[in-house]
């Protein structure tokens, strides 16, 4: 978990993240988040019950509404909220699982990984992007 070839493996394959989580109030975090990953071409497939639309895309109820299969599921959700999700995760067959940094939940990433998914945990995914995008200028 949280190995940078995995963090780089996720960065580089996935295309479609499921935000769970994710709000439609730009002073929220989940929102510039995702923002920024929709500005580096990535699809985002909200996941929240409690809005309609967010970012230019429906949202969803749940990750087992989605209409394709993502690639990665991002989540902003408190900690104590993420074994469902990670349940989810595992009968989807998402190979990817990212908890946003405060998302902590050690025993659902192991039960994950332990899955096959890869997990990245308590990591801001637009902030390891960013460091990706300077890593390779830096090539």
């Amino acid at each position: 978990m949280n190995e940078p070839e995995v963090i780089h493996e996720i960065l580089t394959r996935a295309r479609i993240i499921a935000v769970v989580g994710l709000s439609n109030n730009p002073a929220r975090s989940s929102y510039g988040v995702a923002e920024r990953m929709q500005s580096l071409g990535y699809r985002i497939l909200p996941v929240n019950p409690a809005i309609e639309s967010v970012l230019g895309e429906k949202s969803y109820s749940s990750l087992k509404d989605l209409p394709v299969k993502p690639d990665l599921v991002n989540v902003f959700r408190a900690s104590e909220h993420v074994p469902p999700i990670v349940d989810e995760v595992i009968e989807l067959g998402i190979p990817y699982l990212w908890l946003q940094l405060g998302v902590i939940h050690e025993e659902a990433a192991a039960r994950a990984e332990a899955a096959g998914v890869k997990v990245v945990m308590d990591h801001c995914i637009a902030v390891e992007s960013s460091r990706l995008q300077w890593e390779r200028k830096a090539e």
